[in-house]
């Protein structure tokens, strides 16, 4: 007879007693971060139960299956509350396979380098901003690779939202009413460029006082190109961002309040700035952080969901809702450990979000799952992500150090309250013949991109 070392609940008791204690250290079985460092391989680290949805499930799911109507009671708890509704409710259907173990293919490689590298030395300063071990602003990777309260969770997630110095997502959003029927539709461009808390270690033209320069332009339809939006973000957590846009209908920049961040863009989309990488507002303009647990949970984040090679544009198949053309197809698996992370909007007394809930993969720091809540304290939105190692059996993108890239794939941003869903997917290109990358190039995307006068620019043609 074989002597079972752990019983079948034991990693996620464990979890659990890991946040009632406070515990940041990541792993169940071991520490996580010196494997990592070592080869980068989870599995040692958890417990089987952690790292496979059958053994999880008892075979009632297992690599292969569609999670369903049918069938997804058996995995309620490994879901956000929307997700959960809509796959019970609205017809979603979620494909499961094998949990990622190689943890080198949650990361850009260079992001990971910085990590490892830099690991121990961040620290909060007297005004709860982050300081490198020279004092200066952070200098690339994750500060907190092992978050140990509510405010390193955030950091992570706050100083390098793509985790590449500067990247550019070609944006294809389609914007699907209640009844199912397609309300509007979408190209646009989403550029991103950190200044500081580079993957590198160096500083954006000397400019220390700010973290990042951030655009938005939309190329289609007509009646909506050439709007364009602008954030300057402080390195200063406690600042608000400068947020300019350009109206074509106007003609001219104008600069907005801080609180249009709870605002949408452009009609029909459900997407706010303030619902960015989860953490699209300067981390001290929130508070009451609190960690209030931690869990296993479904996550997009396999390389199969990278669909380079089988649709020229990258683009995705659809199902389910009303018309069968609410959701993205999609392939789900099994992430052992999940930090469950709580905040409110304390420096926006106008905000309509009462607060915001984050699953983030205690692996690398990264969302997998986000919902806000009304001012009344009723489920309102989410904003499921999905990410992927730019890899899989047709073609493979890669760095300039000859690694696979990563980056997001695509997101479903559902407002329950309304049941208005903004499906947006990163593809190879949009009108305008603008196309994704992750690194300058040689290009001089900061005049051509990130200023008060690029938009006006861009929102001329």
């Amino acid at each position: 007879m074989r002597i079972k070392k752990y019983d079948f609940n034991y990693g996620r008791r464990m979890l659990m007693e890991k946040a009632a204690m406070g515990v940041g250290t990541a792993g169940v079985l071991a520490p996580l971060w010196p494997m990592i460092g070592n080869a980068a391989d989870s599995s040692k680290a958890y417990p089987d139960e952690l790292l496979s949805i059958s053994m999880y499930t008892k075979g009632k799911i297992k690599p292969g299956d569609v999670i369903s109507a049918a069938n997804v009671d058996a995995v309620k708890d490994l879901f956000d509350p929307i997700t959960f509704i809509q796959i019970k409710n609205q017809g979603r259907k979620i494909n499961v396979v094998e949990s990622t173990k190689d943890v080198s293919k949650l990361f850009p490689n260079q992001y990971l380098k910085a990590t490892l590298k830099n690991q121990g030395t961040a620290k909060f300063d007297d005004t709860g901003n982050i300081v490198g071990k020279d004092g200066g602003p952070w200098n690339g990777g994750n500060p907190f690779p092992e978050p140990k309260n509510g405010l390193e969770a955030i950091s992570n997630l706050t100083l390098a939202w793509g985790r590449h110095s500067y990247s550019q997502y070609a944006i294809r959003d389609w914007d699907i009413a209640p009844d199912g029927s397609e309300a509007y539709k979408y190209d646009f461009v989403w550029c991103e460029m950190n200044t500081t808390a580079r993957a590198d270690g160096t500083v954006y033209n000397g400019k220390k006082d700010l973290l990042r320069y951030q655009s938005v332009f939309f190329t289609s339809p007509t009646e909506t190109a050439g709007s364009s939006f602008l954030n300057t973000w402080y390195y200063d957590q406690r600042k608000f961002p400068d947020l300019y846009g350009y109206l074509p209908a106007f003609r001219r920049v104008r600069q907005f309040p801080a609180n249009q961040r709870f605002e949408p863009l452009v009609p029909g989309i459900t997407l706010f700035l303030s619902d960015a990488w989860a953490a699209g507002d300067p981390m001290l303009t929130w508070g009451n952080y609190k960690i209030i647990g931690r869990q296993p949970m479904m996550g997009c984040i396999s390389g199969i969901n990278f669909r380079g090679g089988y649709h020229p544009n990258y683009e995705r198949t659809v199902h389910g809702g009303p018309k069968g053309t609410t959701f993205f197809d999609t392939w789900f698996e099994l992430i052992p450990e999940c930090i469950v992370l709580e905040a409110e909007p304390t420096g926006y007394p106008r905000s309509p979000v009462g607060k915001k809930r984050i699953w983030i993969d205690a692996r690398n720091g990264m969302f997998v799952a986000y919902i806000t809540y009304d001012r009344r304290g009723e489920i309102w939105k989410s904003f499921e992500p999905a990410f992927a190692q730019y890899s899989n059996d047709k073609m493979t993108i890669k760095d300039a150090e000859g690694f696979p890239d990563w980056s997001w794939v695509y997101v479903h941003s559902h407002d329950l309250q309304a049941n208005r869903m903004s499906r947006f997917s990163q593809v190879r290109e949009v009108t305008g013949g603008y196309k994704s990358k992750f690194s300058e190039q040689g290009e001089d995307v900061y005049s051509k991109y990130l200023t008060t006068q690029a938009i006006s620019r861009l929102g001329t043609g």
